[in-house]
């Protein structure tokens, strides 16, 4: 038999051509599903704006002010939009718009974060004026603006009130974010080792303990603080962040799990019943703030990163077969909820973008976005089963029974910000 032969030359160019078609293919694939996902967060954010308005409404009457000179005496009123309260959630939403403008390049993103915050400083002395201490602070409008007696009043909106200052330098702004960095460094109550803990009538009334550590407070105090560190380049701010992070591990973590505990309680020296979701989820995305902001050189940068690196593995044994988390993680019976699943999802996302944690993670975070996309994303941008604001309490059912409503603050803002992430995680799995 003749051996026929063949053009090597030949052979290579065609497998060349092949090849880079192949890769031409998956590229144009790749810019599709991330213009796609570019769509979903959009649809999100616009949602929001659609429904947000800067106004006032009677109790009584509904009658609608624009201002509060328009405000009768004797008339009591509410925000006639939940996006126009002043609650850590908004400081939440604020930034997630803030990151959305910067990566998308579109100001009516940055313009809502604006509009709120002035909308706040423009309005809260009336009714500062008006208080009659006949209510907790946090039942009036913009009571939390000028009482601070907990994280939950200031943290989040102080760290969002930062982020807008950078671009509207308002005297009252700059006030206000020095008052929250004083309250959270001097007056906050703090265990004999510095961790932030919770003192009040309310937190007592919430747990039957002296002082209780929650975990969602590394989310109300970090962030700011690491902000608070590049804003006035003190150091001071950036090692109080970095001993939070670790003091919360020290206190809440459960090696056994490889998850935290929603609390702790300092009289008795034991931690609570749940590892919620949601409080997890504000431990992950308080690391990923403070890396975002600390110094590279920071003495202490390592022991952040290793310990994000422990919880991402830890996070990642209890992700459903739809990519998502549940509401308790280690209780596959409870239900799936979106906003620990949107934190997780933007917390490996942004870990494996900035190089933190390892690549091969990259997989959780994009089966986790799919999921989230699947199960809790309409087409119109609204947002289902986010968990309602929660308490502590000392048995599970009452974790496993918190109402999951659409389109509630205590979710919205991280999957914008899951979103985000995951477009940046797709372009770079395309280089």
């Amino acid at each position: 038999m003749k051996t026929i032969p063949t053009n090597t030359s030949l052979l290579n160019l065609i497998c060349a051509c092949l090849l880079v078609t192949a890769l031409s293919s998956l590229n144009a694939a790749a810019q599709s599903a991330a213009f796609e996902d570019e769509q979903v967060i959009r649809k999100v954010a616009d949602y929001i704006l659609s429904k947000a308005s800067f106004e006032f409404v009677g109790e009584q009457s509904n009658k609608v002010y624009a201002t509060t000179a328009q405000i009768p005496a004797n008339e009591e009123v509410k925000f006639s939009s939940k996006y126009g309260e002043w609650h850590y959630t908004n400081g939440v939403v604020n930034m997630a718009m803030l990151h959305l403008a910067d990566f998308l390049g579109e100001k009516k993103y940055a313009d809502f974060a604006a509009r709120h915050v002035a909308f706040g400083f423009d309005n809260y002395k009336f009714f500062q004026k008006r208080f009659k201490h006949d209510r907790r602070h946090y039942y009036y409008p913009f009571g939390q603006l000028w009482t601070m007696q907990e994280l939950d009043d200031c943290g989040a909106m102080g760290a969002s009130v930062i982020e807008v200052y950078n671009h509207v330098r308002r005297k009252d702004y700059k006030e206000y974010i020095y008052n929250t960095a004083r309250h959270i460094t001097e007056r906050q109550e703090r265990l004999p080792d510095g961790t932030l803990v919770r003192k009040t009538p309310e937190a007592i009334r919430n747990s039957p303990h002296d002082m209780t550590l929650w975990a969602d407070d590394l989310y109300m105090s970090v962030p700011f603080l690491a902000r608070m560190g590049q804003l006035t380049g003190q150091a001071k701010y950036f090692d109080d962040a970095v001993q939070q992070v670790l003091n919360f591990d020290k206190y809440l973590w459960n090696e056994e799990k490889g998850l935290y505990y929603h609390c702790y309680y300092s009289e008795s020296q034991e931690n609570g019943v749940a590892h919620w979701g949601r409080s997890n989820g504000w431990v992950v995305l308080a690391q990923v703030h403070l890396l975002s902001y600390l110094p590279k050189d920071h003495p202490k940068r390592p022991d952040i990163l290793k310990n994000l690196k422990k919880q991402v593995i830890g996070l990642s044994r209890y992700q459903d077969q739809h990519g998502l988390w549940h509401q308790l993680l280690d209780k596959p019976d409870s239900y799936p909820e979106t906003s620990v699943s949107a934190m997780f999802v933007q917390g490996i996302a942004k870990g494996v973008n900035e190089g933190w944690i390892d690549k091969r993670y990259a997989s959780v975070a994009l089966t986790g976005w799919e999921g989230l996309k699947k199960q809790m994303i309409k087409a119109d941008g609204q947002v289902d089963a986010i968990c309602v604001g929660t308490g502590i309490k000392n048995d599970l059912p009452f974790y496993y029974n918190r109402p999951a409503r659409p389109n509630e603050k205590h979710g919205v803002g991280s999957v914008i910000d899951a979103g985000i992430e995951v477009v940046k995680l797709k372009r770079l799995m395309q280089l």
